[in-house]
């Protein structure tokens, strides 16, 4: 019994110095805890970051190197910045193929206000299809926001995404391996995915999405399949641009 309590006693010694120490860990020591720790689950996470900003050096070093990529995401204002920019711009070496996913602006009750700017859209056909009907997706993501953000009013959302799309469509005019469609399912994550790393932002209600914690992934991991399964089913049932939209309920 002595020697059991002994060997109980300086486990738990030994398990409240990990945790002590464990606070103490550079950041580069505690990623590769966890790169280890995922690793033995299949999860194949990488790191972790607090926020989605956090993210920003490693994804835009990754796009550099990236031979294709895939984005979804539920605004798309990163995709005007210098992460992206050398995508549009032509420099470094593009990837061979990119495809995006755009929230669907043509799906929002607010889209009647701008309808003459929605691909595919005509005056007035947003607002009676939505009369009276459930909120689309993109809605609600913008009510959550208004709930968040005293200066985000109604129709805000919709607006910004048609610009993104509209800077978007002109910086790839020319450029043949770039595709845009629209979707139109839950804003619960941005997905920006390459051949090797996947960096998945998980949206909280409570925050914008760059305040939400950001997930990277290796390719080989569980993960990294699940968000790309994810993606392809969106990019599958989603909407090419000039297309008329699906006809509500």
């Amino acid at each position: 019994m002595t020697e059991f309590m002994l060997g109980v006693t300086s486990s738990l010694a030994a398990t409240a110095v990990t945790v002590g120490l464990g606070g103490l860990l550079s950041r580069r020591l505690r990623w590769w805890l966890l790169a280890a720790v995922s690793r033995l689950s299949g999860l194949g996470v990488l790191r972790v970051h607090r926020h989605q900003d956090d993210a920003k050096a490693a994804l835009s070093g990754e796009i550099s190197r990236a031979r294709w990529l895939r984005v979804m995401v539920g605004r798309g204002n990163e995709l005007t910045r210098d992460g992206f920019a050398p995508l549009w711009s032509g420099g470094g070496r593009p990837p061979d193929h990119v495809r995006v996913l755009l929230p669907d602006p043509a799906s929002t009750r607010s889209s009647s206000d701008v309808s003459g700017e929605v691909p595919g859209e005509a005056p007035g056909s947003a607002a009676a299809r939505h009369d009276g009907g459930p909120l689309s997706w993109l809605d609600r993501r913008e009510a959550e926001l208004i709930a968040l953000d005293p200066g985000f009013g109604r129709g805000l959302l919709s607006e910004q995404v048609l610009a993104n799309f509209h800077y978007l469509s002109e910086a790839t005019r020319d450029l043949a391996n770039t595709e845009i469609r629209f979707y139109e399912l839950p804003h619960l994550y941005r997905i920006i995915a390459t051949d090797n790393l996947v960096f998945l932002t998980l949206y909280q209600n409570g925050a914008h999405g760059r305040r939400s914690p950001c997930i990277v992934a290796h390719r080989s991991g569980s993960l990294y399949d699940f968000a790309l399964r994810i993606f392809d089913t969106a990019w599958e049932s989603g909407r090419v641009p000039g297309a008329a939209p699906a006809p509500g309920p």
